[in-house]
């Protein structure tokens, strides 16, 4: 049986990965400090044979006993509402962290694949956005912590793979959505529907006109999957193509929700990125993956799961303090 170890295993792609790779077969080990993660998300693994939990912080030395054929390095605070309030943390697990986890997969001789994002493309002036595009982010902006955080983090995987001879594969993520989400973590999904499912109107900062696109978890997981499983080792855009306005978006989960609200507008955030789009042209060719689940057929099982969320869960603005980690 082959082993893989997950870090950021109890946050929301990390609890999924969990799942996929069970299903396959593998004998799992999730990593997580649970600083933004939630062990609820993978109690139901618990009782699996198969799985085992380690509760540890990636940037501190990591020690996994026994072979590991795959590491999936998914251990990161992956919104702004929480890397906002956890900076030092955030650029430490993209440091620290990846430096750590590169030289345990050389230790082990195993392939690692890094959650990248899109992020790294910053504001971006092209659209859609190819791998090939170098990004305008800012290093010094209130997102910097997060961007440049990534942009290391590829940095320094292609160093190990080209000086070290590393298996590696670099994922970079869009907009993702489904089940799992915390209702509160500050991107605009659950922000709508939580606001939606509190009678609130909903909140868009800026115009409207700004576009993100958004792929829901499972085709995301699946083109996950087929990369690190993949020969590719430079970095591949997985996301979903279809791009839609936030002011369009706030009218679909007011369809959606059945609610009556309005939509009041609010400044942008400083580097809040105006387009967000893939071009998935290499994920088409190198992997042969391309998003399944549209968007309605996402957001409709997103919905339903919001729905099964406790009354003190919905109305809770943060789930956690963050007061000490913002003193490290």
């Amino acid at each position: 049986m082959k082993r893989v170890l997950i870090t950021g295993a109890a946050g929301f792609l990390g609890s999924h990965l969990c799942d996929r790779f069970i299903k396959e077969g593998y004998y799992v080990i999730g990593m997580d400090n649970l600083i933004t993660g939630d062990l609820t998300n993978i109690e139901h693994l618990f009782p699996n044979s198969n799985f085992e939990f380690s509760h540890h912080d990636v940037s501190k030395f990591v020690y996994v006993p026994g072979e590991l054929d795959y590491i999936l390095h998914f251990a990161s605070p992956a919104s702004p509402i929480d890397y906002l309030k956890i900076p030092i943390q955030t650029l430490k697990v993209g440091s620290l962290g990846i430096h750590n986890l590169l030289g345990l997969a050389r230790a082990k001789s195993a392939r690692i694949i890094i959650a990248s994002t899109s992020e790294v493309y910053g504001d971006p002036a092209v659209n859609p956005q190819p791998e090939e595009y170098w990004g305008n982010v800012n290093p010094v902006g209130p997102r910097g912590v997060y961007d440049e955080a990534k942009r290391f983090q590829e940095a320094m995987t292609m160093a190990y793979h080209t000086f070290h001879g590393l298996e590696t594969r670099i994922v970079r993520i869009f907009n993702t959505y489904g089940p799992r989400m915390r209702l509160n973590d500050g991107r605009v999904l659950p922000a709508f529907v939580g606001q939606a499912l509190r009678g609130e109107d909903l909140t868009v900062f800026g115009d409207g006109t700004q576009t993100r696109s958004f792929c829901y978890v499972d085709d995301l997981v699946e083109g996950i999957y087929r990369l690190l499983l993949s020969d590719y080792s430079s970095p591949v855009n997985i996301g979903n193509p279809d791009e839609i306005t936030i002011g369009q978006f706030a009218e679909e989960i007011i369809k959606l929700t059945g609610t009556n609200q309005k939509v009041i507008y609010k400044p942008l955030p400083q580097d809040d990125p105006r387009q967000r789009r893939p071009d998935i042209t290499k994920a088409r060719e190198i992997l042969k993956w391309e998003p399944k689940v549209n968007r309605a057929e996402g957001l409709k099982i997103t919905y339903e799961y919001f729905k099964t969320l406790s009354k003190e869960q919905l109305e809770k603005i943060d789930h956690k303090d963050f007061t000490n980690y913002n003193r490290t």
